[in-house]
C-alpha cells in the first residue's frame, strides 16, 4: 500500500483514498469550486449536512449538532442497500470548530468502541478551488482496512458529488 501524496499541481475531482503506511489512517483528498468557507459551512451548519452526507438514495435526520469547540453531534442515517432499508447512527464530538479545520470524533453506533478521530482542513488554492484534505485515524489496522474495505468510496464520492451540486444551486 502507498500513501498519496498531496501536492498543489494534483487535481481531485473525485475523492482520492489511500491508506496511511505508518499509523492506522485514511487519507482522503478532493477539490472542490468553492472557498474554504462554503466547504467549511457545508461541514458545520446541519441543513447542509444532512443534504449530502452519505450515498445517494440515504438520508440523514440530524438528532443533535452544536458545532462548536467543545460541542457534539449525531445523526441517523436511513435508506434501502438495493437489499433492504436500514436505519443505522453516528455520533460524535467537535474539539476544533474554525473555518481552516475540524477535528472531531466518529463513531458509527453499530460499533461503539471503533472511535475515529478527523481531522479535515480546507486549503485554499488559489483559484476559486479549495482543497479538503481529511484524515481519520482509527484504533486499529484491522478497523482501518475494515472501513477499506466497506465501501466508504461510494458514500464518501456520492457525497461530494452532492456538495458539488448544492455549490452549482447556489445553497452554499
Amino acid at each position: 500500500m502507498t500513501t498519496v501524496q498531496s501536492d498543489a499541481t494534483t487535481r481531485y475531482s473525485e475523492a482520492a483514498i489511500e491508506p496511511d503506511e505508518k499509523v492506522p489512517a485514511i487519507h482522503v483528498w478532493r477539490d472542490f469550486s468553492a472557498t474554504p468557507a462554503q466547504l467549511f459551512r457545508a461541514h458545520t451548519d446541519p441543513e447542509l449536512y444532512a443534504q449530502w452526507i452519505g450515498p445517494d438514495g440515504v438520508g440523514a435526520d440530524i438528532t443533535h449538532w452544536d458545532a462548536r469547540d467543545g460541542g457534539s453531534w449525531s445523526y441517523t442515517a436511513r435508506g434501502s442497500d438495493g437489499r433492504e432499508e436500514f436505519k443505522t447512527s453516528f455520533h460524535g464530538c467537535f474539539h476544533t470548530v474554525r473555518e481552516d479545520r475540524i477535528v472531531q470524533t466518529f463513531t458509527w453506533d453499530g460499533m461503539p468502541d471503533g472511535v475515529s478521530l478527523e481531522t479535515l482542513t480546507f486549503e485554499d488554492l488559489g483559484d476559486g478551488r479549495t482543497r479538503l484534505h481529511a484524515v481519520s485515524l482509527c484504533d486499529s489496522f484491522e478497523d482501518r482496512d475494515a472501513w477499506l474495505r466497506s465501501g466508504m468510496e461510494v458514500g464518501v464520492n456520492d457525497g461530494y458529488a452532492a456538495i458539488d451540486r448544492l455549490l452549482e444551486e447556489g445553497a452554499l
